[in-house]
């Protein structure tokens, strides 16, 4: 039995029949890093050492009955933007390189509520700016899949580490679909929940209308389970939602009959690789064939949704990152004349070319002369957008496209071209426009062998309807039976 390719689920079964201990999984992770880390590079922070002591700690409290739940002992992968007591939270940024945060996440405590185990923090796109993990102050994150290709991004670590079972599953955070992408590109699941459902303090903020964390996981099961732990009101949070608590993992059904799903044809038009474009279709044959409704209709959004949303993310990144000045915390340049040098020197020296890029187009979008025709039109149009998936979920339960126009491409290929990297968020942007939720799960693989991603996309608050519907085509496509990362070079 190979401890590590098996899900969280998969996990709990064996602890319950005795078959496995929690040191002996938490050690096989521990192996499984130290083994495949050097090649995938998917942690900023290692805390194998420190999980196995806590792994000893919470077996010998499990034995004694002080403790109880499903999930003591269970590991997890954390993305290096959610804030986690006495470890560094570095946002793979100069600026918080030597930042250990004070305080813990919402999210992070309802893990350790739950005694999770933390194997470390996982690379990203300098502060989530990116969609190839190739931003890193720290490191390049390299696909399992083929270890020449990027991940995706900004959660490229997180999905990296799951693909490559070094963790079981793992947080991540999407502001324009950067839990959605990676998960397409590393052939694994990833969710991204309603706007409000989870609680984003302790959440480095990029954009706060558009952030939201969510789990990136082997299969459907897991990610429902994950959501279970990290949703629910929290107090700290104003923008947390004060729905009743659900447990998703009873929404998974297998069954899609009468399910109306739709396809808007927009999104599967010009700029859409032509491998991907059949596997989603052969994906929409099957649905068809599970009994579900399946029907072609237009959502005329996304030309205007990729601009919308660099606006918008832009402008709150500028004003979030006001904060990183060199006096309050973070990086803080050792040569400067005045106090605005010590600004300016602090900034330049601290910050990425993307971050810096992201900054200056935000601050000008916001500046007198520009607000009207840049800032405020875009969140007029957000509006529109929210308008138009309205009007598609009074006739669809599910919305249906592609993740990315393309697979995961070369390391290196697109990193020089902005504007090349931004068009490969074009399936994804709107959903955080409109603060919906949306899934990704991988469908299929190319001619060279690389995953294929799948978004469903529900209604606010209709976690429920995409899990099952994920959950149904999974169980009958059988990826993770079928299909295993190769670590080709």
């Amino acid at each position: 039995m190979n401890i590590t390719e098996l899900t969280v689920h998969e996990l709990q079964e064996k602890l319950r029949s005795k078959e496995l201990t929690i040191t002996e999984i938490v050690n096989a992770y521990a192996d499984r890093i130290n083994e495949k880390e050097k090649d995938v590079q998917a942690f900023v922070t290692i805390l194998t050492e420190e999980s196995k002591k806590q792994a000893v700690e919470v077996e010998e409290k499990v034995n004694k009955g002080e403790i109880e739940g499903d999930f003591a002992g269970i590991p997890i992968g954390i993305k290096d933007n959610i804030c986690t007591k006495g470890v560094k939270t570095t946002c793979s940024s100069k600026m918080l390189e030597n930042f250990v945060s004070p305080y813990n996440a919402t999210v992070v405590e309802k893990l350790n509520n739950e005694n999770i185990i933390d194997l470390g923090k996982l690379n990203m796109d300098e502060f989530a700016m990116g969609g190839s993990t190739e931003y890193s102050y720290f490191k390049k994150t390299r696909n399992p899949w083929n270890l020449n290709k990027v991940p995706g991004g900004s959660s490229g670590g997180s999905a990296a580490a799951v693909a490559s079972n070094m963790v079981p599953w793992a947080l991540g955070s999407d502001t324009g679909g950067s839990i959605r992408q990676p998960a397409s590109f590393c052939g694994v699941v990833g969710l991204k929940p309603t706007y409000g459902l989870v609680s984003r303090y302790g959440l480095v903020a990029f954009a706060s209308s558009l952030d939201q964390i969510g789990p990136i996981t082997k299969d459907v099961q897991d990610s429902a389970m994950l959501l279970n732990i990290i949703t629910g009101h929290d107090e700290k949070d104003t923008t947390s939602s004060d729905k009743e608590k659900i447990d998703y993992t009873k929404a998974l059904k297998n069954d899609v009959k009468a399910l109306k799903i739709g396809v808007p044809k927009e999104f599967f038009g010009e700029g859409i690789n032509k491998e991907v474009k059949e596997t989603l279709q052969n994906s929409i044959k099957i649905y068809k064939e599970l009994g579900a409704e399946v029907e072609e209709f237009s959502l005329d959004i996304a030309q205007y949704s990729l601009a919308t949303y660099y606006i918008i993310a832009c402008a709150e990144a500028s004003s979030n990152l006001g904060r990183f000045d060199g006096i309050r915390y973070g990086y803080r340049a050792k040569e400067f004349d005045n106090l605005k040098d010590l600004y300016k020197k602090s900034r330049s020296e601290g910050f990425g070319s993307e971050v810096k890029r992201r900054i200056i187009l935000g601050t000008y979008v916001l500046s007198s002369g520009y607000y009207d025709a840049y800032y405020k039109k875009a969140q007029q149009v957000r509006t529109l957008v929210m308008n138009e998936f309205s009007k598609g979920f009074e006739k669809y339960d599910v919305i249906l496209t592609p993740t990315s126009p393309t697979v995961a491409f070369d390391i290196g290929s697109k990193s020089n071209n902005p504007l090349e990297m931004y068009l490969a968020d074009i399936c994804t942007v709107s959903v955080n426009i409109a603060g919906l939720p949306g899934i990704s799960i991988p469908c299929g693989v190319d001619s060279a062998g690389m995953p294929i991603g799948m978004q469903l996309i529900g209604n606010k608050f209709c976690e429920e309807t995409i899990l099952n519907a994920a959950y149904t085509f999974e169980q009958k496509i059988k990826f993770r039976e079928n299909y295993k990362p190769e670590f080709k070079k």
